[in-house]
């Protein structure tokens, strides 16, 4: 029997290498648990993998290789399965967005990367590194964007953000980019692609003052979570840890304005900066 065929980079390679692990799991009559279990890994990661929303990482498809006899091919085909235009800790992120039925996120210090403008992303960037080149800049707002484009899906995944009152007061490229970056989520609020709920500053203490985070939903895989710093980021997919923050989310739903009231103070914060722009 021939064995799989090395992946084409220029297709969905992580879907297609996880395609082929379920089919070589099979073919071993391993169930997920049994495959993880050689490979030192959970079931559940296993199931992650062959979903494609998590990586598989050279080391791991060695023991894959191994496990299943698949004479290499797993290990062989981890850099094209993993190339990204996206930064380390977050390219595995990006990858489970695109696969992912519903995201919650609470975004405490700007508005999340799915909801910016490339202005708005465009001086997020070059806040993160000022000497970096012009080049490199639009790469990483193109980047950006590209995610984005799960937005034209008129109901998947569902999108649900809660956004920090300091997140819309930080003035990130000028009134004139603030300004329309509001907009622009109002926009989508209004066309019901997006959940909006702003968590005012009256709120006082809540839930996760240290940090945020982002809660993914699959079909056929278990829900990570997501937490994010300066230039680093973890995904997590234990169950306990998932379930806690699921509460975490919902509590600051509590505390949040509702949609219509959150809807309201956006666009008249973009009208302030409309204003700004022209003192």
């Amino acid at each position: 029997m021939p064995g799989p065929k090395d992946l084409d980079p220029s297709s969905s390679p992580r879907a297609m290498l996880g395609a082929e692990l379920r089919h070589a799991r099979e073919r071993n009559g391993l169930s997920q648990e049994a495959l993880g279990t050689r490979v030192f890994v959970s079931g559940t990661f296993i199931g992650q993998l062959e979903a494609g929303t998590r990586r598989l990482r050279p080391d791991m498809a060695r023991l894959v290789d191994e496990a299943l006899g698949t004479d290499g091919f797993f290990e062989r085909n981890c850099e094209a399965a993993n190339r990204s235009r996206y930064p380390e800790h977050f390219a595995e992120v990006a990858e489970a967005e695109a696969h992912a039925t519903a995201i919650r996120q609470y975004a405490p210090l700007l508005i999340p990367g799915l909801l910016q403008t490339q202005a708005y992303a465009r001086a997020v960037n070059r806040a993160y590194d000022p000497t970096a080149s012009e080049e490199t800049i639009e790469e990483w707002v193109a980047g950006r964007m590209a995610r984005a484009r799960l937005l034209t899906n008129p109901t998947t995944p569902l999108l649900w953000m809660v956004l920090d009152e300091a997140a819309l007061r930080r003035e990130t490229g000028g009134p004139a980019v603030m300004a329309e970056a509001l907009r622009h989520v109002a926009g989508l609020a209004r066309r019901h692609r997006v959940i909006v709920q702003v968590l005012p500053f009256r709120a006082g203490a809540h839930t996760a003052m240290e940090g945020s985070l982002k809660l993914m939903d699959f079909t056929d895989a278990p829900s990570l979570v997501y937490f994010e710093g300066v230039r680093v980021g973890r995904l997590e997919d234990d169950p306990a840890i998932v379930g806690q923050l699921k509460l975490t989310f919902e509590l600051l739903v509590a505390s949040a304005l509702s949609p219509q009231k959150s809807l309201a103070l956006v666009e008249g914060m973009a009208q302030d900066y409309d204003h700004a722009e022209h003192l």
